[in-house]
């Protein structure tokens, strides 16, 4: 078993050490291990709206554009106020509520925080 810990993207226990940074020997990633401790720490959800700034659950966001939603005649209009969203993993990381279509799922791309 090695001293060095695994590699961050193929998870290999085949690691050395080369100039201040951890070299996996299998695919050739190299990393600094203080960022990758520090990045593992710092590992909680953040989602950020098209602005940058930070969401969080309960939070009221602005739709920036016209969403077309899927078996609806009518899309989510640019302007419509999202009320109490819901931060989740995945590809549409906001679950919310919008009155005359229901629950759904939200990209945080296409949102302001209001």
């Amino acid at each position: 078993m090695s001293e060095f810990p695994p590699c961050p993207k193929c998870h290999s226990e085949y690691s050395y050490p080369s100039e201040g940074l951890l070299i996996c020997s299998e695919c050739f990633h190299e990393w600094n291990p203080e960022e990758v401790a520090a990045a593992q720490e710092d590992d909680t959800l953040k989602v950020l709206d098209v602005n940058g700034n930070v969401l969080q659950n309960g939070d009221s966001v602005i739709v920036i554009k016209d969403l077309p939603v899927k078996g609806m005649p009518k899309p989510v209009k640019a302007g419509t106020k999202v009320k109490n969203i819901r931060l989740t993993d995945g590809d549409h990381n906001i679950d919310c509520k919008i009155e005359g279509f229901g629950a759904m799922g939200l990209k945080s791309e296409f949102v302001r925080k209001a």
